[in-house]
């Protein structure tokens, strides 16, 4: 095996991490700017495989991470269940809310979801033609959870407040909504392996906003099904889980779910994540990504500390969360350099 994304996840501590960098094909880059006009909008281009694979490629070329993450969106499968989805210029994804019995019954399920999603995996297909042999294809989804919060609120919400309340007030609803995302999710990640992906990658962005008895149940529980299915279906596949967030619920979530790396964000120094997650298996993170808007010398030191931290076991660089838009594409360059020095 010599892709390192794949022997880090195997349970590898290699000298130098591998490096990708959540939505690294993005609006930070002139290139992927100039091809997402040529979509039209941003649904056309993750439903369009050639771009989709384009843009996917893009930061490859740039920068030789050794990782490429499938371009597309969480709120595919939703839409592809039967949810209205589009997107607002400047404010986000809506969609159609479910809320009620009537308007999860008009949702579909099972092999249907395909037809929407065909194109998707066509994108997975031209990637696996067109990557470098030593990158390793990341699929992904969001996790039911997350999902969940859009479909429910018909929008992003800086609290989940109406997934919450749902979950309160109707909670046969809320867990049957929960359900069908699981069950969706396990089809729609499987397809995407059969077509070439290596790797799997179950985003759960709003993990945080659940405690307790709620983060078991639908925050771990759902990643455990997922993964474990996952693996029984393609065996020796690795699966990187990221409930965003989860502060202490990071610590044990290896062995619950059996996913082969969890991925930290920055809310948790390095330090303490190496400490308390990165002795189950492999940690991917978790650099600030505002750090690729500032760069500078601070960038240089807090990666330098990131990889330190994690030196001692398997660990795939990457950051905190998602790159943003105002992000300078030198930064990136730098990041990359300071993670590669000791090579």
């Amino acid at each position: 095996m010599t892709k390192t994304i794949l022997r880090a996840l195997a349970g590898e501590t290699l000298p130098v991490p591998p490096i990708w960098m959540m939505r690294q094909a993005g609006r930070y880059l002139p290139e992927y700017k100039a091809t997402r006009a040529e979509a039209g909008d941003f649904l056309s281009l993750c439903y369009n495989p050639e771009l989709a694979a384009e843009v996917t490629m893009q930061p490859i070329r740039r920068y030789g991470f050794d990782g490429a993450i499938l371009f597309a969106d969480i709120l595919l499968l939703p839409q592809a269940l039967g949810a209205d989805l589009w997107f607002v210029t400047g404010e986000g994804p809506r969609l159609s809310t479910i809320t009620t019995d009537a308007e999860f019954d008009r949702l579909g399920r099972g092999e249907m979801i395909h037809d929407t999603l065909n194109p998707i995996y066509e994108t997975v297909r031209i990637l696996k033609r067109s990557l470098p042999q030593e990158t390793t294809l990341i699929g992904f989804a969001g996790a039911p959870w997350t999902v969940a919060t859009y479909m429910i609120a018909g929008r992003g919400t800086k609290d989940q407040g109406p997934a919450h309340a749902l979950k309160a007030e109707n909670r046969p609803l809320f867990e049957k909504i929960i359900e069908r995302l699981t069950e969706g999710t396990i089809d729609y990640l499987s397809k995407q392996v059969e077509a070439g992906a290596e790797v799997v990658k179950i985003f759960d962005s709003w993990a945080g906003s659940l405690s307790g008895e709620d983060f078991r149940r639908y925050a771990l529980e759902p990643a455990r099904i997922i993964t474990q299915e996952l693996k029984a279906r393609h065996p020796g596949l690795p699966v990187i889980v990221f409930p965003r967030q989860a502060g202490e619920g990071y610590i044990g979530f290896h062995e619950a779910t059996g996913a082969d790396c969890v991925a930290v964000d920055d809310s948790v120094t390095p330090e303490w994540a190496a400490e308390h997650v990165q002795v189950s298996g492999c940690v991917q993170g978790n650099l600030a990504s505002s750090h690729m808007v500032t760069g500078g010398q601070a960038l240089i030191d807090e990666t330098r500390r990131v990889v330190k931290a994690f030196s001692k076991g398997p660990h795939i660089f990457n950051l905190g969360h998602g790159i943003t838009p105002d992000a300078d594409p030198e930064n990136v360059q730098l990041m990359i350099d300071t993670v590669r020095e000791g090579a």
